[in-house]
């Protein structure tokens, strides 16, 4: 005996897997809270821009601006001010050279 699902029923049975299946994956493949996107670039960035800081800003790091990769070329990331973290100091983003290509290290609080 052949057994055959209505369209209602099927249309319910997509209609509640559908979430399951779609939550499902983003677990799968989201990256924690924390993690950072690894970019590549193919070459040396542009040497920087000049950029005079604004006036100092009580409780804020000047973050000076910089070059990033976006979708196969360098375009500029204007500087901006970041709040103070008590203890630390800011190392600005930076590129570094592996080999014939350059990883962006993303700035952070050392």
């Amino acid at each position: 005996m052949t057994r055959t699902c209505s369209p209602l029923r099927a249309a319910l049975s997509a209609a509640v897997l559908a979430p399951v299946v779609a939550i499902s994956f983003a677990a799968l493949h989201s990256a924690p809270a924390d993690a950072q996107e690894v970019i590549i670039a193919p070459s040396a960035p542009p040497a920087p821009r000049v950029e005079a800081p604004p006036p100092p800003r009580a409780g804020y790091a000047w973050d000076p601006g910089h070059w990033r990769w976006d979708h196969g070329r360098y375009v500029w990331a204007a500087g901006h001010w970041r709040p103070v973290h008590a203890g630390y100091r800011w190392v600005p983003g930076h590129w570094v050279q592996h080999g014939p290509n350059w990883r962006w290290v993303e700035g952070h609080w050392a």
